[in-house]
Order: structure tokens, then C-alpha cells, then sequence
């Protein structure tokens, strides 16, 4: 069996869509998903499945929830490979030593008409960013709260994505192998 993580967006925050961990793991088994993992409240999740391509799960999952929870959250699920390969390719390794400033955006679809030059002028002079095939990767030293190229590099891109800081990932890495 394969290891998949997934990434839902939008639950627990700020009291809205609300989602216990133990009720996503329920869910998750639900679906026929097996030893699933879950880390904070924010919905992050490790399990496998014998399914070599996962692209229906999240549609699966999200009608499960909604079952379960009344709403349907966006969910993103990718390989271990490709968890471990956008690790491997960080552009800022000099930013792990603070991994609350360096975020990984997890792109739904490949940006096709990504606005780099927008980006760029929202960006503050301490950020850097840098796009990948589904990755865009931002180091934000003074924050991610306050950065207008954090608020506007969904739209920017034109494709959904959900973001995890830098300790968050690494943490999610760490689950997988145990």
C-alpha cells in the first residue's frame, strides 16, 4: 500500500467548519482509507491505500465529511514522493533555521498563467518566492499575517492551493515515516 498525505483548507479556523481530528479519522476510515494519522487541528493527515492514483479520493472524502459535518472542505492529496520531492527542492534552505518564515503552497492544478510580475511588486523586500510545477514556495521573515503577496498569490496564480509552514511540513514528513 501506498502513503498519501492530505491537506484539507479551511477547518477549525476561527470557528467556522469545524472538524475534531478524530472525526476526519472516522471519516477517512469511512472511505476505506487505512492507519490514518492526523497532525494539529488544522487538517493534516497520513494513511494509505492500495489505490496507485488517489484522484478520487478527495471528492470521496469531501462528500464524507459533508456527511458527517454538514460542508464540504477543499482537500488536496498527494504522494509521499512528491511531499518528500517539494521538501527536496526548497529554494530557501537558509530559511529552515526559522521554519515558521518559510510556507509551501500546495497548488491544486499547475498555475498555467501565473501574474510572476504582479507577485513580485506585492512583495515586501525582505520576501522571496519561487514557483515550481505545484509548489510556490514563500519566505516571509516578518510573517505571512501581514504580506500582501501572501494575501494575493491565490488569485495571483489562478489555481486553489492550501499552505503549510515549514516546521508544519517537516512534522507531516516525520508521521509519514513512523
Amino acid at each position: 500500500m501506498a502513503t498519501y498525505i492530505a491537506l484539507l483548507r479551511g477547518i477549525n479556523v476561527g470557528g467556522k467548519h469545524s472538524l475534531p481530528m478524530k472525526q476526519l479519522v472516522q471519516a477517512m476510515e469511512a472511505i476505506g482509507l487505512k492507519d490514518v494519522r492526523t497532525y494539529i487541528q488544522s487538517g493534516n493527515a497520513v494513511f494509505r491505500s492500495p489505490l496507485k492514483k488517489p484522484s478520487e479520493l478527495p471528492r470521496q472524502l469531501a462528500i464524507e465529511i459533508s456527511k458527517q459535518a454538514g460542508f464540504e472542505p477543499h482537500i488536496q492529496i498527494l504522494t509521499l514522493d512528491s511531499w518528500i520531492d517539494a521538501i527536496a527542492r526548497n529554494p530557501f534552505p537558509e530559511a529552515e533555521t526559522d521554519p515558521a518564515s518559510l510556507h509551501l503552497f500546495f497548488l491544486a492544478t499547475r498555475a498555467t498563467h501565473p501574474d510572476l510580475e504582479k507577485l513580485g511588486s506585492l512583495s515586501k523586500p525582505s520576501e522571496r518566492f519561487h514557483l515550481d510545477a505545484q509548489v510556490f514556495y514563500l519566505h516571509a521573515p516578518e510573517g505571512i499575517g501581514r504580506s500582501r503577496l501572501a494575501a494575493g498569490v491565490e488569485r495571483l496564480l489562478g489555481v486553489p492551493m492550501t499552505g503549510r509552514n515549514w516546521n508544519t511540513v517537516c512534522r507531516i514528513r516525520n508521521l509519514a515515516d513512523e
